[in-house]
């Protein structure tokens, strides 16, 4: 029948890319970032119909981690089809993944190290990354079981600078469901199936136990309680920021370099807010952020709450942190303490 719009599901998809395309201006480049898997394979598509009605230019991006027998093959196949949809350029990237980290975060450091190598090379935009809404909850239980603070219950952001996630709102189904009506076969990854991989273990037991035993809902739930946490975080991260500026004023180390803080402002604060000064201060001494938990920043705290002569207090990256008439020093070899 004539006249008849695309398969609901295929709309969305669609609906998706463009909301999220909506600000760039006209000519742009931008790429999609696909496995050949459902998720990244509806985003090709949706991004290759969508672009060009926007004024935009689209191109993909399919990493190869080297890590299965085949992956340069299916690499090419994803390249293939990226012409077919209406992507150009369109390329595979192979990389060397590390074991830094464990094998999930070194696979992730090679892949976005892949992308934007590719993005600073062709001059795209922005890079469209496939995530759902069910990644979403399962990020957010991963980072829960970790104890993991209100930033990190936020999940994974539409937008963080290069990257946009159009299909956080969206479900697996939904981008499953699109793939089909539009005759696309979807690669399944092996990994997704390895129980070996804790989010594999989330994905397949945790959250289908979750649904089984509290009822339907619970990914929207926890996706959900990512986008408010969000809210939270943002404006918490906006009052730390003027914290720290009132806090670093005056206290310049040139002479050791690092960073110093009056004591005396952060005791203003509400310890939400002041731990995050104190971790931002950590990290922009030299702390690697991903090695700096919570634990680190709540040592460094009792320096400020709890102060009573205390030596020095030694977090990730040889950063050790001293009270020192009424300053914290964050440095690599802060002086002795004193009261």
């Amino acid at each position: 029948m004539t006249g008849m719009g695309p398969p609901p599901a295929v709309a969305d998809v669609r609906r998706a890319v463009r909301h999220a395309l909506g600000d760039l201006a006209p000519g742009s480049l931008v790429l999609v970032a696909c496995s050949g898997g459902a998720d990244s394979l509806a985003l090709a598509a949706a991004t290759g119909f969508a672009a060009p009605r926007a004024g935009l230019r689209a191109g993909l991006v399919t990493v190869d981690h080297g890590l299965q027998e085949g992956s340069a093959a299916r690499a090419a196949d994803v390249v293939r089809l990226a012409h077919a949809l209406g992507l150009d350029p369109a390329e595979a990237a192979a990389v060397h993944v590390g074991t830094a980290g464990g094998p999930e975060a070194a696979a992730r450091e090679a892949r976005y190290g892949a992308l934007a190598e590719a993005a600073g090379r062709l001059g795209a935009a922005a890079v469209l990354l496939g995530h759902t809404r069910d990644d979403q909850a399962e990020t957010v239980l991963l980072r829960l079981a970790r104890g993991s603070g209100t930033r990190s219950l936020a999940g994974m952001p539409a937008r963080a600078g290069l990257y946009r996630r159009p299909f956080l709102e969206l479900g697996r189904r939904t981008t499953a469901a699109a793939c089909a009506a539009l005759g696309l076969a979807p690669w399944e990854d092996p990994h997704n199936l390895d129980d070996r991989y804790a989010r594999v273990r989330v994905r397949r037991r945790l959250l289908p136990a979750l649904e089984e035993e509290l009822g339907p809902g619970v990914t929207e739930a926890l996706a959900r309680t990512a986008s408010l946490c969000r809210d939270d975080a943002d404006a918490l991260d906006g009052w730390a920021d003027e914290v720290y500026a009132r806090a670093a004023a005056g206290c310049a180390l040139s002479d050791i370099g690092g960073v110093a803080l009056a004591v005396p402002e952060l005791e203003k604060a509400p310890a939400a807010v002041r731990r995050r000064v104190l971790r931002r201060a950590a990290v922009e001494a030299g702390s690697p952020p991903g090695t700096l938990a919570a634990g680190h920043v709540l040592r460094i705290d009792s320096l400020v709450t709890g102060w009573r002569g205390q030596r020095r207090v030694e977090v990730p990256g040889g950063i050790g942190v001293v009270r020192r008439y009424g300053t914290l020093v964050f440095a690599r070899q802060p002086a002795s303490p004193a009261s």
